[in-house]
């Protein structure tokens, strides 16, 4: 599987915000996100990293 799991990096730390995530794609400033199992969440940030051989994406507040 190649899904990443989505952080939200904020006062030095990383937090989980969502898993398996599928779909990511830049809307208006933010960045909507859909999972495998059609979760979403839509979120006011830039892009700190994004790491593909650890399935990993760390969003941070603008």
């Amino acid at each position: 599987m190649c899904e990443a799991n989505a952080y939200l990096y904020r006062n030095g730390e990383e937090e989980l915000i969502l898993e398996d995530v599928d779909i990511m794609r830049p809307e208006d400033g933010k960045y909507y996100l859909c999972s495998i199992t059609g979760e979403q969440k839509v979120v006011e940030a830039g892009i700190r990293e994004i790491s593909l051989v650890n399935h990993k994406i760390v969003l941070e507040k603008k």
